[in-house]
C-alpha cells in the first residue's frame, strides 16, 4: 500500500475518443464473457448469503480506488512499449478459468477471472504504469467466497474462540456460566453458538473496509499495517461481546431475548461499531504522529473529478497487444465452448437405503440427521446407523457422507470441524494403519481419534474415500478432486466414520480391536454404495 500523503491532482486533460481502441477493449470485455459465466454465477450463489452479502460492493470499491489512484496519476505516454507482459498475465487468467471449467469448480474460475483483469490493467496501461494500479484489482479478492473446506475449519475455529471470549463477558457480569463445547450453559438455559454466530459474516465486509480504510489513509505505512490487521481481533472482539450481552440477557429476562435482541444487534450494528472503532483507532494513531491530522484530513474521501477521470475509457489507444490479448481470448473462448465435455455421467451405485440392517449378527438402528445438520453436510446420500451385537461389550457407530460431485461449493469436510459443536473434545489424533485382508482395501491408513466429553470417551476412525483411493487429509482429498475431475471426470467421493465407546475400565486396544472386527464384516459391501 502506498501513501497519498497530499498527493496533488492530476492536471486536467482532453479526451479525444479514439474508437478502434475503445472498440477492441469492449470486444475483449464481451468475448471474454463464457469463459468466466459458471464463475459469475458462483458469485450470484454466494452474495446471496449472509456471509457473503457484501460481496457486491466490492466491485463498486474497486472502482473507486481505481478511479482514485488515476486522478493523482499523469495522462498516459503517447507510446506505451511494455504491454506485453500484460498479454501474458490475460493468457494465465484464461488458463485458470479453463482449468476450473473443466474440473467444475467455479472458485478457480474467479479467481483466474481476478488474475485476467490483472492483466488487462496491465496491457492497456503497460507494465511500469499498470503495475501501479494493482491495489485495486487484489481488492477484488474480497468479492469471492472461501473454499468451503476453509471456511468451515475459520468457522468453527471462530465459534470455538467467540465462544469462550463470550462466557467470559458473561462471567464479568456476575452471571454463573459453564461452557460445553459451543454450548453455553446458564443453569436453567442453555445457549448453542451456531456456525452462523461465528462472526463471519461481520469479518469478511469487516477485511475488505479495514484493507480500503488502510489505502485512504494519510499516514505512515506503520500506521496503514495496524489498520489493517486490526480488522480480524476486532471483528471477534465485537462478536464475542454481542455472545456475552445475549447471555446476560437471557439470564435475567429469558429466553425469548436471545432471538429479538440477537436480530436486533447484529449485522449492521455490529458492523458499524467495528467501523466506529476503526475510525477511533485511526485518531489514536494520529495521537502519536509528530505533525498530527484532523480524522477529516487523515482518511482521504474525496470524489471531485471522478466523472473526468471514466470518461478516459473513451480515450483507450488501440495497440497491437490489445488485439492479441482480443484474439487469445476469443480463440480460448471458441475453443471452451466447442470441446465443452458433456456434463459426466453419474457412477452407478445402489442408495444406502438399501444397506443391511443386520451384518454377521450386528443389528442397526438407523437414525436422521436433523435438517440443520443435513443442510450444513450437503451430502447427495448418507447411513447413520449404530450396530450392536450380544457378542460385543458396545456398539459402533457406522456414517458415511456421499457426494455426487465435489464442486460448486459442495464435498466432504473433516470431522474435525463436526466435533467441537457437539462438546465433544480432540483428545488425540493421529495417522493409524488398519489391515481388513479379505477386502479390496487391504492395508491401509485412517485416522485414530480418541474424543471426550465430560467422563465420556469414544474411538474414532475416519477417512476419505475418493474413487478407489482412501486419504486421511481433506486437502489432499480436494486435490485428488482436481486430477480425478481432469483425467476420470468424476468428482464423487465420501467420508466414512466408524465410533465406539471407550466404555468404563475399558483399554483402548479393546475399543480398536471392536471397530476392526465389524469394518471387517461393513467394508466389503461399502463399494456397492461407494463406487472405486
Amino acid at each position: 500500500m502506498h501513501s497519498t500523503d497530499h498527493a496533488p491532482l492530476a492536471p486536467t486533460w482532453q479526451t479525444r475518443p479514439n474508437m478502434p481502441g475503445l472498440l477492441g477493449f469492449i470486444a475483449l470485455l464481451a468475448v471474454s464473457v463464457p469463459v468466466f459465466w459458471v464463475g459469475f454465477l458462483s458469485l450470484g450463489r454466494a452474495w446471496a448469503t449472509a456471509e457473503y452479502s457484501h460481496g457486491p460492493l466490492i466491485p463498486l470499491i474497486s472502482l473507486y480506488l481505481f478511479l482514485r489512484e488515476l486522478r493523482r496519476s499523469p495522462p498516459p505516454a503517447e507510446t506505451v512499449t511494455d504491454r506485453w507482459p500484460g498479454v501474458v498475465v490475460i493468457g494465465i487468467g484464461l488458463a485458470i478459468a479453463i482449468l476450473g471449467n473443466l474440473v467444475l469448480i467455479p472458485d478457480i474460475v474467479t479467481y483466474g477471472f481476478i488474475i485476467w483483469v490483472g492483466g488487462v490493467v496491465l496491457t492497456v496501461f503497460g507494465w511500469q504504469r499498470g503495475k501501479q494500479h494493482q491495489l485495486p484489482v487484489l481488492h477484488l479478492v474480497f468479492m469471492l467466497p472461501l473454499p468451503q473446506f476453509l471456511y468451515w475449519k475459520l468457522s468453527i475455529f471462530l465459534q470455538t474462540v467467540s465462544s469462550q471470549l463470550g462466557v467470559w463477558f458473561v462471567s464479568q457480569a456476575g452471571v454463573s456460566v459453564f461452557l460445553d463445547g459451543n454450548i453455553i450453559d446458564l443453569g436453567v438455559y442453555k445457549l448453542q453458538v451456531a456456525e452462523a454466530c461465528s462472526g463471519l459474516r461481520y469479518l469478511f465486509p469487516i477485511l475488505s473496509f479495514s484493507y480500503l480504510f488502510a489505502i485512504l489513509y494519510r499516514g505512515p505505512m506503520w500506521h496503514k499495517a495496524v489498520l489493517l490487521l486490526s480488522a480480524a481481533p476486532l471483528t471477534v472482539l465485537m462478536n464475542s461481546f454481542r455472545i456475552g450481552v445475549i447471555g446476560i440477557l437471557v439470564n435475567s429476562y429469558g429466553i425469548e431475548q436471545a432471538e429479538g435482541f440477537l436480530h436486533f444487534f447484529e449485522g449492521w450494528v455490529i458492523f458499524l461499531a467495528c467501523v466506529g472503532l476503526l475510525f477511533l483507532l485511526a485518531v489514536g494513531l494520529q495521537r502519536l504522529a509528530p505533525n498530527p491530522l484532523s480524522l477529516a484530513e487523515a482518511i482521504d474521501l474525496d470524489f471531485q473529478g471522478f466523472g473526468g477521470i471514466l470518461s478516459r475509457i473513451v480515450g483507450i489507444k488501440a495497440s497491437a497487444a490489445m488485439f492479441v490479448a482480443t484474439a487469445l481470448t476469443l480463440v480460448v473462448t471458441t475453443s471452451w465452448l466447442l470441446i465443452k465435455p458433456a456434463d459426466p455421467v453419474p457412477v452407478p451405485r445402489d442408495p444406502f437405503t438399501l444397506y443391511p440392517n443386520s451384518i454377521s449378527g450386528w443389528s442397526a438402528i438407523r437414525e436422521k440427521l436433523d435438517p440443520a445438520v443435513e443442510q450444513v453436510l450437503g451430502a447427495d446420500d448418507y447411513i447413520n446407523a449404530t450396530f450392536a451385537s450380544t457378542d460385543e461389550a458396545a456398539s459402533v457407530n457406522f456414517f458415511v457422507a456421499f457426494y455426487k460431485k465435489q464442486t460448486e461449493g459442495t464435498g466432504i469436510h473433516s470431522p474435525e470441524v463436526c466435533l467441537p459443536v457437539g462438546g465433544w473434545e480432540v483428545y488425540s489424533i493421529d495417522p493409524y494403519q488398519v489391515s481388513m485382508p479379505h477386502t479390496i482395501y487391504g492395508t491401509f491408513d485412517l485416522n485414530r481419534a480418541v474424543i471426550e466429553k465430560g467422563t465420556l470417551r469414544q474411538l474414532v476412525y475416519y477417512w476419505f474415500e475418493q474413487r478407489g483411493k482412501r486419504f486421511t487429509n481433506d486437502y489432499l482429498a480436494k486435490a485428488s478432486v482436481l486430477y480425478d475431475g481432469l483425467s476420470m471426470g468424476r468428482t464423487d467421493g465420501a467420508m466414512v466414520r466408524f465410533v465406539t465407546p471407550i466404555e468404563p475400565g475399558e483399554d483402548e486396544a479393546a475399543a480398536d480391536a471392536r471397530l476392526q472386527r465389524f469394518m471387517a464384516e461393513s467394508l466389503p459391501r461399502l463399494p456397492r454404495f461407494v463406487p472405486e
